[in-house]
Order: C-alpha cells, then sequence, then structure tokens
C-alpha cells in the first residue's frame, strides 16, 4: 500500500490509478518510453494492462524505446499480442515473442549502439516521446523522481515525454534513494566536457527532475524484476578468467598497464559475471569499474574487498545476491553509483579514464572481426549493446568466450563472421579457454596465425589452418578471403548443430 514514505506530496495521492486506467493513455502509432535496462528497473503493470486491452479488441500497436532489455512483462506481454510495431535500441533473445516478431520482421527492429539513443532522441531524430512510464521506489515532495536499479535511458525519455506515467513499486527498497547520479547533457553548441574524471565523481542530482504537474498517473506495484541467478561459473570461465589475470599482469611487467589497474568495464551474461568474478583469487586490489551494467560478480567483489568501487547505468542482482543487498544496504551504496546510460557510455569519459573493457561475442574470426548479434549472418540473437562503445574507446578492449558452442559440437572462432559489429581496426585481444591471442600491432595474416594457435579449440584447429592455407594461395593480397571455402568450412561447423 502506498504511503508517505513513497508519495511525499498529498496532491500525489490524487493521481493514483489503476493500471487499465494508465493504459488508456496509450495510443496505436504511439513512441512509448520505458525506463530499466536488463532487466532491472523496468515498469509492469500499466504495460501488461495494454497488453490485456489489446488481446480484448483494442487496436494498438507501439514503438517500444528504452535503455536496454527489459522484462517479460513488457516485451513478451506486448509482443504476443502484437502489441509492438517497432523497438529500440536494443533487445535480447530472452522474450521469445519478441524474438520471432523481429526475425520474421513483423517487429521493425532497429540495433544501435547504445551511447547514441539518448543523443539521438534529444536531437529529435525518431519524433517524440508520447508516453514515457518510470518504475520508481518514490516521488519528492515536488514531483522529482528515486529511481530504482536500472536508469537507461529514463532521463532523456522523461525529458521529452509529453505524458508521464509513474509506477511506484513498493517492492524497490528505499535505500537506493541516493545512489544515483543524474546528469542530463545539454545541446551542442552548449555542450561542454563531462567532469567526470573517476568512477566515483558525482555531476548531478540524486533524483530524476520531473515535477508534480508533468506526472499524468501513478499506478502502484509490487512486481520484482524478472532477473534469474546465473549460471555458476564452470571450468570453462575459470579457464578463460585465469587466462585474463595471467594476461593483465603481464601487461603490467612489460610496462603497458599501470600498478594500479585502470577502472574495469565488463558486459553482461554468465561467462563476462564468471570471467569478472575470477579477480577475486587475482593479486589486484582497490579495483574499480566504470561500466554499463554490474552484475553479481560486483556485489560479492565489494563485499570482499576486491572492488573500491563501481559506476554503472544500473544493477540486475540475482534473488541471492539481492539478500546480500538487503542485509548491508550502507555497505554497497558506499561504494556504487547509477548514472544514465548516454553518460556511462559516453566515449569522452572512456577514453579519459583509460577502460579495460571487457566483452562477449557470439563468435569472431581468424583475422580478428567480431560478431556480437546475429546468428549465420541474419538470424538477431540480440543487440549490440554498448560493447562498441567501449570496445572503439577502451585503453585496452579484451573479447573472451568459450571457444566451442552446443557442446563442443560449433567453433566460436570462424573462418569469417557472417555478420561484423567489430572490425579488425577495432579490436585488440581475444581470450578463451585455450589461451591469449593479442593481435596488437599484427598484419592479418599474423592475426589469423595467431588467433588459430591460441584461441581456437584444437578440434578446429586444423580445419582454420586448412581455409587460411588455401585462401592464401587462391586469393592471395593483404586480407586473403576465399569466400567459397569459408560458407564450405562454416556449414562443416554447424552441420550437427544449430548455430549458436
Amino acid at each position: 500500500m502506498l504511503d508517505s514514505s513513497r508519495l511525499r506530496n498529498p496532491e500525489l495521492f490524487k493521481k493514483i490509478v489503476d493500471p487499465e486506467k494508465a493504459a488508456l493513455l496509450i495510443e496505436d502509432g504511439m513512441n512509448v518510453g520505458v525506463s530499466g535496462f536488463t532487466p532491472s528497473g523496468y515498469p509492469k503493470k500499466t504495460t501488461m494492462a495494454l497488453a490485456r486491452a489489446i488481446s480484448a479488441g483494442k487496436k494498438c500497436r507501439i514503438n517500444l524505446w528504452s535503455g536496454a532489455s527489459v522484462g517479460p512483462e513488457i516485451e513478451e506481454e506486448l509482443a504476443a499480442v502484437n502489441g509492438i510495431k517497432g523497438r529500440m535500441p536494443y533487445y535480447a533473445y530472452s522474450n521469445r515473442s519478441m524474438k520471432v516478431g523481429i526475425n520474421k520482421n513483423e517487429i521493425e527492429y532497429l540495433d544501435q549502439h547504445l551511447s547514441h539513443f539518448a543523443q539521438h532522441i534529444d536531437y529529435g531524430y525518431f519524433g517524440d516521446v508520447d508516453v514515457a512510464i518510470v518504475e520508481a521506489a518514490a516521488i519528492t515532495e515536488n514531483g522529482d523522481i528515486v529511481l530504482g536499479s536500472g536508469v537507461g535511458n529514463t532521463p532523456m525519455l522523461v525529458k521529452h515525454a509529453k505524458r508521464i506515467i509513474v509506477e511506484v513499486n513498493t517492492s524497490i527498497p528505499l535505500s537506493y534513494e541516493g545512489i544515483h547520479d543524474l546528469y542530463v547533457l545539454p545541446l551542442p553548441p552548449g555542450r561542454r566536457e563531462i567532469p567526470i574524471y573517476t568512477p566515483r565523481d558525482r555531476v548531478g542530482s540524486r533524483y530524476l527532475e520531473c515535477g508534480l504537474d508533468r506526472i499524468d498517473c501513478i499506478v502502484e506495484s509490487d512486481i520484482v524484476d524478472h532477473v534469474r541467478n546465473l549460471t555458476p561459473p564452470d571450468a570453462t570461465s575459470e579457464k578463460i578468467a585465469d587466462n585474463l589475470v595471467e594476461f593483465l599482469e603481464h601487461e603490467q611487467r612489460v610496462g603497458r598497464l599501470p600498478q594500479q589497474l585502470p577502472p574495469l568495464q565488463s558486459g553482461v551474461g554468465s561467462i563476462a559475471n564468471a570471467v569478472l568474478m575470477g579477480l577475486e583469487k587475482s593479486k589486484f586490489e582497490n579495483l574499480e569499474m566504470y561500466t554499463e551494467i554490474m552484475q553479481d560478480s560486483v556485489f560479492k567483489l565489494i563485499k570482499s574487498g576486491k572492488f573500491a568501487f563501481a559506476s554503472g547505468c544500473a544493477f540486475t542482482p540475482s534473488p541471492a545476491v539481492m539478500q546480500m543487498y538487503n542485509e548491508d544496504p550502507d555497505l554497497y551504496n558506499k561504494h556504487m553509483l547509477l548514472r544514465p546510460l548516454d553518460i556511462t557510455n559516453h566515449p569522452e569519459i572512456i577514453r579519459r579514464m583509460g577502460l579495460i573493457a571487457m566483452n562477449t561475442p557470439l563468435e569472431f574470426d581468424i583475422y580478428g572481426h567480431a560478431n556480437s548479434t546475429h546468428a549465420m549472418g541474419s538470424t538477431m540473437m540480440n543487440g549490440i549493446g554498448g560493447s562498441g562503445d567501449f570496445m572503439r574507446n577502451g585503453r585496452l578492449t579484451i573479447f573472451s568466450t568459450e571457444s566451442t558452442a552446443k557442446g563442443g559440437l560449433i567453433s566460436r572462432i570462424v573462418p569469417m563472421c557472417t555478420h561484423v559489429d567489430h572490425t579488425e581496426h577495432d579490436t585488440m585481444v581475444f581470450i578463451t579457454e585455450q589461451g591469449v591471442a593479442d593481435i596488437r600491432g599484427l598484419t592479418p595474416i599474423k592475426r589469423a596465425r595467431l588467433i588459430i594457435e591460441k584461441c581456437a579449440h584444437p578440434d578446429f584447429r586444423p580445419l582454420l589452418t586448412e581455409y587460411l592455407e588455401r585462401a592464401e594461395k587462391k586469393c592471395p593480397g593483404h586480407e586473403p578471403t576465399d569466400l567459397e571455402h569459408a560458407f564450405d568450412l562454416q556449414m562443416k561447423f554447424v552441420k550437427t548443430g544449430s548455430m549458436l
């Protein structure tokens, strides 16, 4: 039940409506922005009510805008009733109806670098934000919003929204208040440098500025975020982590990294979480993070004292780790900040801090191109997310993944990526459980030989070596590529299982 701890102005209680009434504000063809990020801090009740209305006959297909992927209460519910016309800027394959709709071209999906989207909204490239639906922990006396665990693009969506629905979720701990640093960039030519020099620096507000008069209605919610427990580290991910630690120590020995490591960035998913967790056993101390998403490993590394500070646009603790937070919120609040997505992923800050960026591709090829989004070149698995933001601007950029997929049936190192998100111009280091390929300063053929030797699984090295040698003879050049043979070899890799 909402009370004065959540709604801190008596006038706010007059704005409370049921989800069905809030959903009436959303009409066919509208651009609807939602708070949250992968899947954390996203609204639930209003979109579920809208899905029910569509199922009952309401004609309504919306363009859904967010920070990244959100939970099934939005994506799955609406996609299942054909309620989504367009989707930006990110999608993840976990919501099946959304995946089917995108790959059948029934949902118009525009994949974007996540650092770009808020700015493009500000420039007016995609039209108006007709409605913003924001999940909140509370609303202050003057109508500003206390956000939850996912900031994403919420500040920019609220800035431009014609109508605003706030879902005040009583399951969100009020201890989140104060953990946010919300800063909205001015438009050029009034834009200046962003005064963030360390992950700890605060430059904005603890509250999302909104105002009582801009809030159209309030919906009460108590639904928790749809966050699952991550797959625990296995022997493969632990070996990848060991290879990463060994590589970073080597970089320190040869003087390319300082003894106090620069801030880290880590991508999303079980592999990324497991690899980051591998730092717990390392010699590195007082680590800092400036990243997009903070998963379970960040909380555990803060508790162990390994992490001194972490900054991101969202955190997605599993139920077990959420219990850790609830037992000692002051500990984590002292060591964490949540910012808008276009600040966490901003190239200026990434370059200034000299981040070590660590992300996970679906596959990479022998010349150093990486694919983060598509299976077999056409099936969208998930968006590019923020990986490109960090991989193009980090001081040291690392892609890490298992060398194989589908229980060893498929090689993740291929002769030629069927889709390229990160070109050879942007990649530096590849790590698998087999080893480390540092391709900095290497020509294409030297890169290919090193990646095959150090990263490919032994079962697939002969095929990859055969391809390279054949391409050098048949199609000599700076980067020998035999398209026909590459396709044939790709088919050998997937005969016994669907790609990835």
